[in-house]
């Protein structure tokens, strides 16, 4: 337990600070910290993100830094990308998930690098 308070203190801390995807910061430090399996930490990063999120919006929106209508914009297709992607992700072997989260999290690191 005192493992996963640390990952959510610091997922939290970064996904406030960069505005980054708990996803991008909690799958891999549950993976390699909590000792979780692909599957089980995904499907906890996104219970939890639901959490970070809401804070992060309340927070924000006190201060007159969210913008409606462009949540909405965002937030409702990405809702029906999050069941196709679900969807996908229960038919992928765990080797094949594996290595696309890591060819996503490079390219995102290389992107970042030269842009």
């Amino acid at each position: 337990m005192p493992k996963l308070i640390a990952i959510g203190i610091v997922v939290g801390f970064f996904s406030a600070l960069f505005g980054v995807g708990g996803g991008i910061l909690l799958v891999p430090l549950l993976l390699l910290l909590g000792s979780f399996t692909e599957r089980p930490a995904m499907a906890t990063s996104l219970a939890a993100i639901g959490v970070i999120a809401l804070t992060g919006t309340i927070l924000y929106a006190l201060r007159g830094n969210v913008d409606v209508v462009a949540a909405a914009a965002v937030g409702l297709p990405a809702a029906l990308g999050a069941v196709a992607g679900t969807t996908l992700q229960q038919r992928l072997a765990g080797v094949t998930l594996r290595l696309l989260f890591a060819l996503l999290l490079a390219a995102l690191g290389v992107r970042m690098l030269v842009a």
